[in-house]
């Protein structure tokens, strides 16, 4: 197999097209404001997680076994999206992923930004709990540091208490772990990069919520909230978890979920309050052969508890919209497509393994792909 065959064969595009179409028609003009109209992100981005950093927004999401791996997205509003970096620039273990391993690698991350500095957490499913730290988000990345080693283990967020404490949250694969549907706590050491106690079972959720996976923990109002997804990925819903205590016992709520609307299983993702005073949630929707593609829903807190979408039935859960006002922050302008086309072979091109680099084999500014059929 020549050179060109074998970076065409181990190479995949990453869902440029499909992105900048999102951001073409996701903005509609109303006669006092804008809204947004969902899907933000027509494309898949599984498992995605944002913060809000001043007047700027990031997302991360998982990225499986493509290399470069753990994209990082930025916004100026939570509706446009375009890609930045990369922070992973070879999965570990290194002689395990120079070969193709779909479907294994980087499981759902989630990103936070603490005393100056950005954390993604990450989970291998085989290997364990991974950190990787930069002091800007564009890079460099440290290399990833193993935070705790074990098979099974997944969705890991971290929480930095008032009282100087670091928390790690996480839950488990049947798969690897063979159970699922509980949720642990741990502590983790000042740097954030080892766990120094034992795991705490802070919810089962086989009886309510099984499959409960995906936990973001966050602190507010003295409460501890745990939002995890729970019911499967594409017929789940939302669930929320309080307590005043760390470690429980927990309270629980279903925030968002189906309902009367068409959009399946709304579910995992990441709670966002901006500089407006504006709370959001931002979440996936597995759409078969379309990936898990991303949406945008309004949030509101009514005693202490969230409500995510529209409660159009007052039941206290809420249901996702498919347009709504556009989050108030900072100015929407469409984005240009010329920095995309212009880094066509570096941040939107991703291989299947270590072992091929993203470069252009024939040496020409351009690649022509071309299909053929029999």
């Amino acid at each position: 197999m020549n050179i060109i065959a074998r970076f065409i064969s181990n190479i995949v595009f990453f869902v440029t097209p499909v992105l900048l179409n999102a951001q073409q028609h996701s903005v509609v003009k109303q006669a006092e404001y804008q809204t947004y109209q969902n899907p933000i992100i027509h494309a898949d981005y599984s498992d995605p997680d944002v913060i809000s950093v001043g007047a700027n927004y990031y997302m991360v999401a998982s990225s499986f076994n493509a290399v470069p791996g753990l994209p990082i997205l930025h916004s100026k509003d939570l509706v446009h999206w375009s890609i930045i970096a990369h922070a992973l620039q070879q999965q570990l273990p290194a002689d395990v992923f120079d070969r193709p391993q779909h479907g294994n690698g980087v499981w759902a991350p989630s990103i936070r930004f603490h005393n100056n500095e950005f954390y993604i957490f990450y989970p291998d499913p085989d290997y364990g709990i991974y950190v990787t730290k930069a002091k800007q988000v564009t890079g460099p990345w440290s290399i990833p540091i193993l935070v705790e080693a074990g098979k099974g283990l997944i969705d890991p967020c971290p929480l930095w208490d008032d009282n100087g404490k670091v928390y790690l949250v996480h839950a488990y694969a049947g798969s690897r772990a063979g159970f699922k549907s509980i949720l642990v706590v741990k502590e983790l050491n000042t740097a954030a990069e080892k766990v120094i106690s034992n795991a705490v079972l802070v919810y089962d959720g086989h009886a309510l919520d099984p499959t409960i996976e995906g936990p973001k923990l966050y602190k507010r109002n003295g409460y501890y909230y745990i939002f995890a997804p729970a019911g499967g990925v594409s017929t789940g819903w939302q669930t929320v978890l309080r307590s005043k205590s760390i470690y429980g016992p927990y309270e629980r709520k279903i925030v968002l979920q189906q309902g009367n609307s068409t959009l399946n299983g709304p579910h995992q993702g990441a709670w966002i309050h901006n500089s407006a005073n504006e709370d959001w949630f931002i979440h996936f929707q597995d759409k078969g052969a379309y990936g898990r593609i991303v949406h945008l829903q309004p949030m509101q807190w009514k005693n202490d508890w969230p409500v995510i979408g529209m409660d159009t039935d007052r039941d206290g859960i809420g249901e996702p919209v498919l347009e709504y006002k556009i989050p108030s922050s900072q100015k929407n302008i469409l984005q240009s497509s010329s920095r995309r086309v212009m880094n066509l072979m570096t941040v939107n091109w991703v291989c299947n393994g270590n072992g091929m680099p993203i470069q252009n084999p024939t040496g020409h500014s351009f690649i022509r792909l071309q299909v053929y059929s029999g």
